[in-house]
């Protein structure tokens, strides 16, 4: 098996170190790189200068993309800043890779046809990279769901927080792509798992309201704060995000007839008012299980083993409902889902 990785970063060197953890010398691992960086990125987001990247995860480097994909890989994994998703994700399907695409699919959704057109052309595997959808306790909860535990629901938010310049302590915040427009970023595109986790829960709104924009001090040029309201779903769904205050916090809380439950994504645990559910902590749970079970997948969807769990229909479902979030911000009025 023969994987390229566009984009060495932070989130492209964890997908390869964990390819090469998972598959050792079975997976044959290409790298696009252009600024060529030598340190590597730990899993807890700490540069480690001491270590060079391409020497310790085994690649073969090309600065040029149609060169890459001339090597024939059998899959591209595309880690490059969201605005440079599309274009990548174009050309290799185009070649006939199958496609692992970070979220969000893009920062617009022109030339999203043309891609899921090529995709069904060439019969490609795509699977999105929202990897929160593989959390124990997010698992926990879609069947909590599924059984109707809570009874009818009234309630859902969903909550998300860090402070930007201590987000990828490994770089300068100011030049990320989540802080640059050009590049795709801000927090709603930045941190589209909190829709996607939305859409996927309690299924598709059909209006959403927002308020928010760049409020804080930080030097960026895009929002730091969203505050959405999704309405037609199963149940009113409030999303909060911010990129402008700490500590890191991200949360589910569900209120249903029969009591509450909140999710503690980043410690892996559940609590609950509820006298139908009870308390609920993954002890074992380490952040990197989420990324070891996307690569998995993505393999074993490549073998034919699996479906794909986040399909591109849902990354560009998701993509459509995070770009009327901005939408509604901007002009703040109700913006219709379409």
């Amino acid at each position: 098996m023969r994987i390229l990785i566009a984009g060495l970063g932070a989130i492209g060197q964890r997908h390869a170190r964990n390819l090469r953890a998972l598959y050792g010398g079975g997976v044959e691992l290409l790298a696009l790189r252009r600024r060529r960086l030598p340190y590597v990125v730990t899993d807890s987001l700490q540069r480690d200068e001491s270590r060079n990247v391409e020497a310790e995860l085994v690649v073969t480097v090309f600065d040029d993309l149609d060169e890459a994909l001339a090597a024939g890989p059998d899959g591209v994994f595309v880690c490059t800043p969201s605005s440079q998703h599309l274009e990548i994700a174009q050309r290799a399907a185009t070649a006939g890779c199958h496609l692992f695409i970070e979220k969000p699919v893009s920062h617009t959704l022109d030339g999203i046809d043309r891609l899921r057109e090529t995709v069904a052309a060439n019969g490609l595997v795509v699977l999105i990279g929202c990897q929160w959808r593989y959390h124990p306790c997010v698992r926990w909860l879609r069947e909590l769901l599924r059984a109707d535990t809570l009874g009818k629901l009234v309630r859902v938010e969903i909550e998300y927080s860090d402070y930007l310049p201590e987000w990828h302590p490994y770089e300068d915040y100011r030049t990320s792509y989540a802080a640059r427009a050009e590049l795709g970023g801000g927090v709603v595109l930045t941190q589209i798992h909190d829709y996607d986790l939305a859409w996927w829960l309690f299924g598709p709104p059909r209006t959403v309201t927002a308020s928010g924009g760049h409020l804080s001090a930080l030097d960026i040029d895009v929002e730091d704060t969203a505050h959405a309201q999704l309405e037609g779903g199963a149940v009113p769904v409030s999303v909060r995000q911010s990129f402008a205050s700490g500590p890191a916090r991200r949360s589910i809380t569900v209120a249903g007839e029969h009591g509450s439950v909140t999710v503690d994504l980043l410690a892996a645990r559940v609590t609950t008012d509820s006298p139908c559910v009870a308390a609920v902590a993954f002890a074992d749970y380490q952040r990197n299980d989420m990324f070891l079970d996307e690569a998995r997948h993505f393999l074993a969807c490549l073998a034919e083993e699996e479906k794909p769990a986040v399909p591109l229909e849902d990354g560009i479902a998701v993509l459509r409902l995070a770009l009327a979030v901005k939408v509604a911000m901007r002009t703040g009025h109700a913006v219709e889902v379409v």
